[in-house]
């Protein structure tokens, strides 16, 4: 009961009324998009708006960012294309029907992994990506939301008409489209009680309607024979051999779906954070994810990940609680259920203009103006990310490149910081000061500073600025003691911190040198005693 009633607090920048209208245009958003995923990946529009059902209710009363809108995406359905392919090859005279039962169980075994990610609490991770990244992954998301509203006006193109007929029904199109835009731009101008979004549908839609505008609607987008009318969502167990055979069959795409879901969720979730200034839970949202995939597939639908453009809808709207959420997956299966005929009618037009507007306010402009104050290889990165997403579609992928390349470029330029200072005391022993750090990109640079045959018979390594990292590291240290040690010369640490004396003492069976101020280590000899008195 604290739960429900916790849905319809008012807060203080927003109330019930907020979140249930926020809802409803969130709703109105997700029904184009559930259903051109579904068909891209080649099933039945319902088994996408079934996914867009069960991911949003499940995400929203239990996932780690309240306001988030998760549902059916391209990211997951293009990763059924390869699936289906991979299916017809290794089974032949597969069926369609045959095909989804396997497509359920890969969501299922998705949905298992996603879950483990959020238990050994790998959410943590995304903070691991670089803000160059960020951008690149929201600049390019935008150009993807922008540039797949296009087919819209090339179906049109390439329909069986005459050229003027196409001029003109082209025309129509992009009218609304602006009308809807402009609503969307002027209304907050004059109010913000009322959702911009839902409201430029709304009108648009009534509109065409009122007037019997002849011009592209959701019907047109499904195919012949097919409507959106639907019920429950069937509870159903995939019906697959359970062999190892079929299990290493799906594992690899159900990985793959694991993986794309996760980051592009969690990505959402790092943004949603930054736009409202408040901090979401990433291992939360990884078992509230898998869970959904889990239940989407027990229930007939294609799984899916949370959905930037209908988050951003939903925040820009002002809904800040789960309640929205909620409201937006109910809606979205009273639609279906009972509401089919009047969604079929609704011109594309309008919903083309609130994801042309939805790109516009993702787009990271202030990106251009940290240009020329980045250094160049964020620069190079952010663009990098941005091409790769907007040509490819792979968010996931996009965001690795993205992640690898910055750690590269971390570690080039940590490598150049490597320094060695050295000098001799009175006692004839030499010193090297070593700073900056030591791991697998710098270790050459400070090999390259000693000269065993031509160096002191004692020598003592500084290491107060220095921090040993890794295990080239160590075995740098290694091969360096062995060299002196094969000239009957002495090699002494000291200053280690307590991290690197621990990593040092793990790796014992590779290296033997002595430690200086540390007497559980090794034993210094009595001239260096003497010498340090």
């Amino acid at each position: 009961m604290e739960f429900i009633s916790s849905l319809f607090r008012s807060h203080k920048d927003h109330n019930a009324g907020t979140e249930i209208l926020s809802g409803l245009t969130v709703a109105l958003a997700l029904l184009p998009e559930a259903i051109a995923f579904a068909m891209i990946a080649g099933f039945s529009p319902i088994t996408g708006l079934y996914a867009a059902f069960v991911m949003g209710f499940v995400t929203s009363i239990l996932g780690g960012r309240p306001g988030m809108i998760s549902g059916a995406t391209g990211a997951v359905a293009v990763v059924f294309v390869g699936l289906t392919l991979a299916l017809k090859e290794q089974i032949p005279g597969i069926e369609g029907e045959q095909i989804m039962q396997y497509v359920f169980a890969t969501v299922i075994l998705a949905g298992t992994i996603q879950i483990l990610a959020g238990v050994f609490k790998l959410g943590k991770f995304v903070r691991l990506v670089p803000q160059p990244v960020m951008y690149g992954f929201v600049n390019g998301l935008a150009i993807v939301i922008f540039m797949a509203q296009f087919p819209n006006f090339t179906n049109i193109m390439h329909s069986n008409v005459g050229e003027s007929e196409k001029i003109h029904e082209l025309a129509i199109m992009a009218g609304l489209v602006l009308l809807t835009m402009a609503i969307i731009w002027l209304l907050p101008k004059l109010t913000k009680k009322i959702p911009a979004s839902l409201f430029a549908i709304v009108a648009v839609s009534a509109l065409v309607i009122g007037f019997g505008i002849d011009t592209t609607t959701v019907a047109n987008t499904l195919e012949p024979g097919t409507h959106l009318n639907g019920g429950i969502p069937p509870i159903s167990i995939p019906h697959i051999p359970w062999t190892m055979d079929s299990f290493l069959l799906i594992l690899p795409y159900s990985a793959i779906i694991a993986g794309v879901g996760l980051i592009e969720s969690l990505l959402t979730l790092n943004l949603i954070d930054e736009i409202t200034e408040t901090r979401g839970s990433g291992n939360r949202e990884c078992v509230a994810q898998g869970t959904a995939n889990i239940l989407s597939g027990f229930l007939s639908g294609m799984g899916g990940c949370a959905m930037i453009g209908q988050s951003l809808i939903n925040i820009t709207a002002g809904a800040r609680q789960r309640l929205s959420g909620i409201v937006a997956s109910i809606m979205l299966l009273v639609f279906v259920m009972f509401g089919s005929s009047v969604i079929e009618k609704m011109p594309m037009a309008a919903l083309v203009g609130v994801m042309f507007m939805v790109a516009i306010g993702t787009f990271e402009w202030a990106s251009f103006k940290v240009f020329r104050k980045m250094p160049w290889i964020d620069v190079m990165v952010m663009i990098i990310v941005t091409l790769i997403t907007a040509i490819t579609h792979n968010l996931a992928i996009a965001v690795l490149i993205g992640i690898v390349l910055s750690a590269l470029s971390y570690s080039w330029q940590s490598a150049q910081h490597i320094q060695v200072h050295s000098h001799i005391d009175i006692g004839g022993i030499k010193h090297y000061e070593i700073r900056g750090p030591l791991f697998f990109g710098s270790i050459k640079s400070f090999l390259d500073e000693f000269s065993p045959n031509n160096d002191a018979d004692v020598i003592i390594l500084d290491f107060k600025e220095c921090r040993i990292s890794d295990m080239s590291a160590i075995n740098a240290l290694h091969t360096l003691t062995d060299r002196y040690r094969k000239l009957n010369k002495e090699i002494h640490l000291r200053h280690l911190s307590e991290d690197c004396k621990i990593l040092l003492s793990n790796a014992e069976a590779i290296i033997d040198v002595n430690i200086l101020e540390d007497p559980h280590y090794k034993v210094v000899t009595d001239r260096i005693k003497e010498v340090i008195r």
